[in-house]
């Protein structure tokens, strides 16, 4: 099925940055014009959002898929509040919330001896810092059915569903891409530049020889998903079960669903443990046979693993296919909408000749470093579990009690540990710090002004970047106005407004004002050594921008 919609005369109507970004395009005078700006190759749940984020940031979208249908059995099942904050910019964040859990009575994650016996860990809210539920529960195909949905019928999107792309290569000023469906010919198409969501086994990534770092996890688990039904025993603790006789992680997912992850023992083997009876006798001492329904049942190798890098040319790999950690954050998913949240804002200013090609090497510096944070921190996870059960193998043995390192005692829910920042790329990196502001998502408080309407302060900063300030609007030299302006980036004053769900960023506790990317990320902030004209201008040269 082919749905060829777009009118390319009709490009860049809507910008997300300005009026200026088509305007731009036109006078660069090109002589020959791609198919596309972009190819998103893979409609799972991040290339959806990827060719959703690009359409709605005004470019030109090819959107390839293999399969027909979504694939229908759960795989994610958490969503960060910050992803929900990222389809808010684009009208959709309402609606990702109401397809997520509510938070429920009881509702938590942490970890728990043999017994289940609660040990630590933290509460799920239903509000926080990026103004949406934290934490949320969902149920994989009702949310990836919805993105598709959304992404094949916007009226900038080609979506070639039932298609292999066979091919991605660089060309001079384009990528090329050969695609293909069985009875069918080839089909060719161009595109400014692609971007690879081809899942763990990425077939772009090996057709250009990328390589993986090993992060030093690789285990078998028995993942089992089962619909819940009247006369079950289970609670809404989601757990980390430190089992000496078996690891398991139980997950209270959206209802009716639940999940329970089993680490396989040496010696224990798919076949063994894909076995109806072994798996019935797994959940047993949890709740009663018939209380549930089998939904899926799969072994999985849980990898933690960075790919070397993460852009070929024109040609970008997003989600599993740069990244795979083990499950036990729940980042997975969140990790790859994160990858295309960051190339939403920067292959439009890119495509338009707003800023140079190289701001579109910021992708890697900034996703591999956070990504590789939050891969290490799962593998911690994952050896906090192994190091609890046998601090309980031991206690059982009457045995000197394991040492512990002090970095894998702070691994564990509620235990201070928080998303690291980004470390390198497009932010003023001397002032990122583990406990700073700068490459940390700005709050996003329920603000009102005066009388008027309550909305989340990102309403107020529009789509693009913002120079928001504590108090009065700062005054600006005509170098920064003419980057601002460049760029469309709003000037916002908190002043006047009240935070009537959440709190202002803690940087305006010391700081005056700040600029906020269009991905939420603080860019950087003014302080002793730096007024707001010094903050716009080091903005203006990590963005790479062109003809300032």
């Amino acid at each position: 099925m082919i749905a060829l919609k777009n009118d390319q005369s009709q490009l860049f109507k809507e910008q997300l940055f300005s009026d200026q970004l088509f305007n731009d395009q036109q006078q660069r005078g090109l002589s020959w014009m791609p198919d596309y700006d972009v190819a998103v190759v893979g409609m799972g749940p991040v290339g959806c959002t990827a060719a959703l984020l690009f359409a709605e940031a005004g470019l030109s979208v090819a959107a390839i898929e293999r399969d027909e249908e979504v694939y229908r059995l759960p795989r994610a099942v958490n969503l960060d509040g910050e992803i929900i904050r990222a389809f808010q910019k684009v009208g959709r964040g309402q609606v990702v919330q109401d397809l997520m859990q509510a938070v429920r009575p009881g509702d938590r994650a942490g970890f728990a001896n043999s017994k289940r016996e609660w040990l630590f860990g933290q509460d799920f809210v239903p509000f926080g810092s990026n103004g949406w539920q934290p934490m949320n529960m969902f149920d994989q195909p009702e949310l990836e059915r919805y993105l598709r949905d959304q992404a094949v019928g916007h009226e900038r999107v080609d979506a070639f569903i039932g298609y292999e792309a066979d091919t991605l290569v660089n060309e001079s000023d384009a990528v090329r891409i050969e695609f293909s469906r069985p009875g069918e010919g080839t089909q060719s198409r161009t595109a400014r530049y692609a971007v690879a969501c081809d899942g763990a086994s990425s077939p772009t990534r090996k057709a250009y020889d990328i390589g993986w770092t090993d992060l030093g996890y690789d285990h078998h688990w028995l993942v089992v998903d089962v619909i819940v039904r009247d006369g079950h025993t289970l609670n809404n603790d989601t757990l980390q079960v430190c089992d000496p006789d078996r690891i398991v992680t139980y997950v209270c997912t959206k209802d009716p669903y639940r999940r329970w992850e089993f680490k396989m023992n040496p010696g224990e083997s798919a076949e063994q443990m894909l076995d109806e009876e072994m798996i019935f006798s797994l959940i047993d001492p949890w709740t009663p046979r018939g209380t549930y329904e089998l939904r899926r049942a799969a072994v999985y190798q849980f990898h933690a693993a960075t790919a070397d890098r993460w852009r070929e040319g024109r040609i970008f790999i997003a989600g599993d296919a740069a990244h795979q950690t083990p499950p036990f954050l729940g980042q997975g998913m969140n990790a790859g909408m994160r990858d295309v949240v960051n190339l939403a804002w920067k292959l439009p200013m890119v495509v338009a000749g707003l800023a140079e090609d190289g701001l579109l090497d910021t992708y890697f510096a900034e996703r591999n470093a956070h990504a590789h944070d939050l891969v290490d921190w799962a593998v911690s996870i994952g050896r906090l579990m192994e190091h609890m059960a046998e601090e309980e193998r031991c206690q059982r043995e009457g045995l000197p009690a394991p040492e512990a390192p002090a970095a894998l005692k702070s691994s564990g829910y509620g235990q201070g540990r928080e998303q690291p920042p980004i470390r390198d790329g497009a932010v003023l990196l001397e002032q990122v710090s583990d406990t700073g502001s700068t490459g940390y998502l700005f709050s996003q408080p329920i603000v009102r002004k005066d009388e008027g309407d309550s909305v989340r302060l990102d309403e107020l900063l529009g789509p693009g970047f913002a120079l928001v300030s504590r108090s009065a609007t700062p005054v600006l030299s005509e170098s920064s106005q003419r980057i601002l302006t460049r760029i469309g980036a709003r000037i916002v004053s908190l002043d006047g407004l009240t935070a009537e769900r959440g709190r202002f960023d803690r940087l305006f506790e010391a700081h005056e004002a700040a600029i906020v990317r269009p991905d939420r990320l603080v860019f950087g902030h003014t302080d002793a050594q730096l007024d707001v004209d010094a903050l716009v201008e080091a903005l203006g040269r990590k963005l790479s921008l062109a003809d300032i």
